[in-house]
């Protein structure tokens, strides 16, 4: 049976989300929130975009080090919950600016006003 790289996206998501915060429980850095997950075609590597609620640069330099430290303990956990790929993709983690942006308007927007 074959898996797209947009369905096996969406599972890695569902199933990574509760590993990613069992795994790293700090203070520091708090909940981390996946928003998206993006697959290669050839299904090797899968880009975590990942937000948190701090945006300090301390913070996200903190967590992004964390985060490739527990690299393998995280992916060793997706390991053992899905089960019906043959090989899970390298795991890579990017920092979602996104929601910053959005927040840098939305402050611009109101002192505009």
């Amino acid at each position: 049976m074959s898996i797209t790289a947009e369905r096996l996206g969406s599972l890695i998501q569902r199933e990574l989300a509760p590993i990613v915060n069992n795994v790293i429980q700090d203070e520091i850095i708090g909940y981390i929130n996946l928003t998206e997950v993006k697959v290669t075609k050839d299904l090797s590597i899968a880009k975590i975009y990942y937000t948190i609620l701090s945006d300090k640069e301390e913070t996200l330099a903190y967590t992004k080090k964390t985060l490739d430290e527990k690299n393998a303990v995280i992916r060793m956990d997706l390991a053992k919950k899905i089960r019906n790929i043959r090989k899970i993709p390298e795991l890579q983690f990017v920092y979602d600016e996104a929601l910053a942006y959005g927040n840098h308007i939305d402050k611009l927007l109101k002192t505009i006003k």
